[in-house]
């Protein structure tokens, strides 16, 4: 089958709003297991609106269209899907009667531009929001007149903000969906995460190992982001588990420890993780990442029982006086060096008495490289008991990539570490 997703918004066209609603919807889509086979973000215009519905019907089994449904003038989804359907519009007092009450609940008096929220197509199953004003709504567009094979088509139409959709996504759509279209062939999806590796290395390490199962239907496919490269898999069928299951077994044997997750895990909490169940603790000083590290550890939940804390010590004064670091060595070596990194890390984990210390002292950019420092030249230091290692990349990108990817190889540093361990 075949399901599209349109979101409608000028402000997503003019880059004011992050689409949200596409990567949400697919994603919710794909755990149960349904492939979305299209999806469009188009303003709040009616040309637009009418003509990207129309093909849409044109081809799609279900689809599901976001945002318009509210009171004000941009709002016109609901009224030019009537139109194109040929339905007419009609009050339902069930609806006004809890928009009243909306509104006398809070103390408000109600604007008469929401009125029209109460308007439904002839026809439509109202879908209910309790978390807001606009109802959603689900037509089952039959017959068809712009589909050449004759197929009935259900056309779902929610409201925008996430807070609304999603729980009416949740309790009404998904449900409707499975009713009117029970998966057949099931599919089933796995997404391994890795780092420390680049995608085409990823891609030659595994591509010729999974060759026999993705001629046999197997679909493998690549996300690279900043230090780290998904490894997806989508098998579909009656073993389509099984296909699944034989798939992750060689891009595991393959790819070993730079895996660190699956589906959304985060390698900061993968760190966390590790750290807890060691039962040992971390803390940071940073440079040129500004607190970046720091702020990705907390945001795992759980992180406040191993990491101690962070240092961002920018200027030399603070390098020595927070952390210890020499002045010969500041003055020999200069803040950018292996030295101070190493001096850095080893003040900072005895200063807070941790297992481990991570350090960063680089030179982000755009302005203050040299020959022998340029831009993107970076010192990592991981402290532990007994031995300090320091990494040397150079990180040649934008100020805030650069924070980054220098953040990513740290945690990662930390967490092989971890693991030999």
């Amino acid at each position: 089958m075949n399901i599209e997703i349109i979101n409608t918004g000028s402000e997503l066209m003019l880059g004011l709003v992050l689409n949200t609603h596409q990567q949400w919807l697919c994603r919710q889509l794909a755990d149960a297991g349904y492939d979305v086979t299209r999806q469009t973000a188009i303003p709040d215009a009616g040309p637009a609106i009418q003509q990207t519905v129309r093909e849409a019907l044109g081809r799609a089994d279900f689809i599901i269209v976001t945002g318009g449904l509210g009171p004000t003038s941009d709002d016109l989804t609901r009224d030019l899907i009537a139109g194109l359907l040929g339905k007419p519009l009609h009050p339902d007092p069930a609806i006004l009667a809890r928009l009243e009450n909306f509104f006398a609940q809070r103390h408000r008096p109600m604007p008469a531009n929401t009125h029209v929220q109460a308007q439904i197509p002839e026809g439509a199953l109202v879908l209910p929001n309790p978390h807001g004003t606009a109802p959603g709504l689900a037509m089952e567009v039959r017959p068809n007149p712009f589909r050449a094979d004759g197929k009935t088509s259900w056309l779902v139409m929610l409201p925008g903000p996430p807070r609304e959709l999603h729980p009416m996504f949740t309790d009404h759509v998904l449900p409707l969906l499975r009713q009117k279209f029970p998966l057949e062939a099931p599919f089933v999806f796995c997404t391994l995460r890795t780092t420390g590796l680049g995608e085409s290395v990823v891609e030659e390490k595994i591509a010729g190992p999974l060759k026999p199962l993705t001629e046999a239907g197997l679909e493998l496919g690549y996300c690279a982001h900043y230090g780290e490269v998904d490894v997806r898999l989508i098998a579909r069928g009656e073993n389509a588990r099984k296909t699944m299951a034989a798939g992750e077994v060689i891009v595991r044997e393959l790819l070993g420890n730079h895996i660190f997750g699956t589906q959304d895990d985060q390698l900061n909490a993968a760190v966390i993780r590790l750290l807890t169940e060691r039962k040992e603790t971390l803390v940071v000083a940073e440079s040129c990442t500004g607190g970046y590290v720091a702020n990705r550890l907390t945001d795992v939940p759980g992180a406040s029982a191993v990491f101690l804390g962070g240092l961002v010590t920018y200027s030399n004064e603070a390098k020595q006086n927070l952390l210890g670091v020499h002045p010969e060595t500041l003055a020999s070596h200069g803040a950018v060096s292996e030295a101070t990194a190493r001096e850095m890390a080893e003040g900072a984990r005895a200063r807070l008495g941790a297992d481990h210390a991570i350090a960063i002292t680089g030179i982000a950019g755009p302005t203050g490289g040299t020959e022998a420092k340029p831009v993107g030249t970076v010192f990592i230091a991981l402290a532990t008991a007994g031995h300090t290692f320091v990494l040397n990349p150079v990180n040649r990108f934008d100020r805030p990539t650069f924070k980054q990817v220098t953040c990513q190889q740290a945690l990662e540093l930390l967490r092989r570490t971890l693991l030999k361990r």
